[in-house]
């Protein structure tokens, strides 16, 4: 059993102030378990060292001598112990060249790698997550977002007073906030010009459900995709919802009936259709997973076309799931909050900084549970809590058949002694991209 684990501060940018663990939980571990914590020095992380020594943990910057390390989000390379075993975010499942050395340092050093995005259960539901909190700070920013683009268009509308997640203390400031703005909406209307003006959602799982969340604390009627574009009877006092799964979403080729499994795997089957909606759309926020395998729905070709008309109802777009170049093909970079959008131009294939100019508005930061620090950090350390009893009477010297690792958390580990797990070998044609 391990009798130490260390916590390494976030150092990713100087927005990422998460932390894996909280104060009251770190307590309980030291109270409960009889385990040491010693932690990294940070001055943004968002519950400052201090309180983590008043709970009895120590604050050091060497924490080499920790067997188990737990951080947010990825590691740099010359902190890698041999052996030791690193829980976090790597981003790297589906190869991202960025954190390819990244993964060939873990492997140098023989080390084992738990991800906590492949924590699921026996029906692949993830069980550590930051999703709702992605969603809930995706769907302000996107929120912010209409209200800047609108304003320069030259419509007054309520929502140029929303502001950015970070800006706001908590969920509940900007739930109320929010609110206030939904019964302007409800008071007054909004511009006839922007009728319908229709919110659609790609995706259904937590993401979705966060960003759903913050959209539903304005008047909001939903809508079934196939009725989307009936809108005659519309009112300028509601804004319209939409929730797309993926059988709206895509077609199969041959003509057969949509079978999600089938769907799940043999994309190569299936051809998006999704482009029969956008142009009903007037903000698209994005939440579904991705991966190049799966057919895109906004592509740049179709940008094009779109955009050759004279007002396209499509204003912004909230790419909460940020898959550069991915299912939104016009996402060609990431943002952060105090720089959430650019707008793409889709006769030039090029970014600009800003919501002002031809073509959709793009909210992209690729990491939006960071504007919510206090309170998503509060539900993670929660969650990962249910496990860490289990994970330090791991014995990390046995083989991973033998070590004890429960179901759950085995099929988060991509590296054990430095070598690629069943699951996770495919990353082998990867490991050659990056710098």
């Amino acid at each position: 059993m391990t009798d130490i684990i260390g916590i390494r501060r976030e150092d990713k940018n100087r927005w990422e102030r998460r932390v894996p663990l909280i104060p009251q939980d770190v307590k309980r571990l030291i109270n409960e378990y009889n385990i040491r914590l010693r932690i990294q020095p940070s001055s943004i992380r968002v519950f400052p060292d201090t309180d983590y020594v008043k709970v009895g943990a120590e604050i050091k910057e060497d924490i080499s001598d920790c067997p188990i390390v737990f951080a947010v989000k990825e590691i740099p390379l010359d902190f890698f112990c041999p052996g030791n075993t690193y829980i976090f975010f790597s981003h790297t499942i589906k190869g991202q060249s960025y954190n390819m050395p990244m993964l060939k340092r873990m492997m140098e050093r023989g080390c084992q790698l738990i991800d906590y995005e492949r924590i699921m259960d026996k029906n692949g539901r993830r069980l550590i997550a930051f999703g709702r909190y992605a969603g809930i700070a995706g769907m302000i920013d996107t929120l912010w977002a209409v209200g800047k683009r609108l304003r320069w268009e030259g419509i007054n509308n309520p929502f140029t007073r929303i502001k950015r997640a970070y800006e706001y203390r908590e969920i509940k400031d900007a739930k109320e906030h929010i609110t206030q703005v939904g019964k302007e909406i409800i008071e007054k209307g909004l511009d006839s010009s922007l009728c319908p003006i229709l919110f659609a959602f790609a995706g259904y799982g937590n993401v979705s459900g966060g960003a759903q969340e913050i959209l539903d604390c304005l008047p909001v009627e939903e809508i079934p995709p196939d009725e989307i574009a009936n809108s005659d009877s519309s009112s300028n006092r509601v804004l319209y919802k939409v929730v797309f799964k993926e059988k709206d979403m895509v077609e199969s080729i041959s003509g057969a009936s949509f079978d999600l499994m089938d769907y799940y795997k043999h994309p190569n089957k299936y051809r998006s259709r999704f482009h029969d909606y956008v142009p009903y759309i007037t903000v698209l926020i994005n939440c579904i997973y991705w991966e190049a395998k799966y057919p895109r729905f906004v592509t740049k070709e179709y940008l094009k076309q779109l955009y050759e008309m004279e007002n396209p109802r499509l204003r912004v777009i909230g790419d909460i799931s940020c898959d550069i170049e991915g299912a939104i093909q016009c996402t060609l970079h990431s943002t952060t909050p105090d720089n959430p959008v650019f707008v793409y131009d889709p006769f030039n294939d090029a970014a600009k900084d800003g919501y002002k100019g031809r073509g959709p508005v793009i909210m992209a930061i690729d990491n939006l549970p960071c504007e919510i620090p206090i309170e998503s950090s509060m539900y993670f350390s929660k969650t990962l809590m249910k496990f860490i009893p289990d994970i330090i009477k791991v014995d990390f010297s046995k083989s991973l058949e033998d070590c004890n690792l429960p179901y759950e958390l085995k099929n988060g580990v991509i590296l054990y002694e430095g070598k690629l797990t069943d699951d996770f070998k495919y990353l082998e044609k990867y490991l050659g991209r990056g710098a």
